[in-house]
């Protein structure tokens, strides 16, 4: 799914009617707010095509703030009718992949899509025995997993790297981002509830181990 922020009706009609046409599955928010809502849903968009100026903030904000986060790795298209080489290089800077000017080519559009998304599947780590990475969505075991935005995040963290074990701090960092007021009693928990949820999709896995006085590692 497509996450489209854009608050001018007829450039949102115009892209939701190209990529639609192209087979992608859209949804359209006109406002900052309901766009940062939606990311915290599960499953969360495979990838945010952002407008800069918007009735209730600025665009990049979101951008600046999703690097921070669990969906860092999230591809994002900034479509600004601010086309100048600075706008265009603050943009980059600030985490988006791609920077389109208006007016544009739906066309172009939906070929930078599908590159990005071509990339972001090239790029993706090789998932452990049993989980399957499909777009922004875990499965184990042909499973679809109804996580957490937090719990998808610290998921997506372990299965990057199998078999290492990751401190609670840095689950904490990784996760919940550096100037969270967490503490350690927040990642057990939500560990627990992963567990259980990975338990209920497979009941013989158990694949997150506790190594006491350390932190936490995903075994295949």
């Amino acid at each position: 799914m497509i996450l489209l922020l854009e608050d001018d009706p007829a450039i949102a009609d115009t892209v939701v009617f190209a990529l639609r046409r192209e087979g992608f599955e859209v949804e359209h928010r006109g406002w900052l707010s309901e766009a940062r809502e939606r990311l915290q849903a599960t499953p969360p968009p495979q990838l945010l095509i952002l407008d800069i100026g918007l009735p209730d903030g600025h665009g990049l904000d979101l951008c600046r703030e999703l690097r921070a986060g669990p969906l860092r790795h999230l591809p994002v298209i900034v479509l600004s009718a601010r086309s100048d080489e600075m706008d265009r290089v603050l943009g980059l800077e600030l985490g988006a992949d791609d920077y389109l000017a208006k007016p544009f080519s739906p066309r172009e559009l939906v070929a930078r899509v599908r590159a990005l998304l071509r990339r972001a599947q090239a790029a993706a780590p090789a998932a452990p025995a049993g989980f399957v990475l499909d777009g922004a969505r875990v499965l184990l075991d042909g499973v679809a997993l109804n996580l957490t935005k937090l719990e998808l995040g610290l998921l997506t963290h372990l299965l990057r790297a199998p078999r290492r074990i990751h401190s609670r701090d840095a689950l904490l960092d990784a996760v919940w981002g550096s100037s969270a007021e967490s503490t350690d009693r927040t990642v057990d928990t939500h560990i627990k509830t992963l567990r259980a949820k990975l338990r209920e999709a497979a009941p013989a896995r158990d694949p997150i181990k506790t190594h006491r006085g350390l932190g936490y590692s995903l075994e295949p």
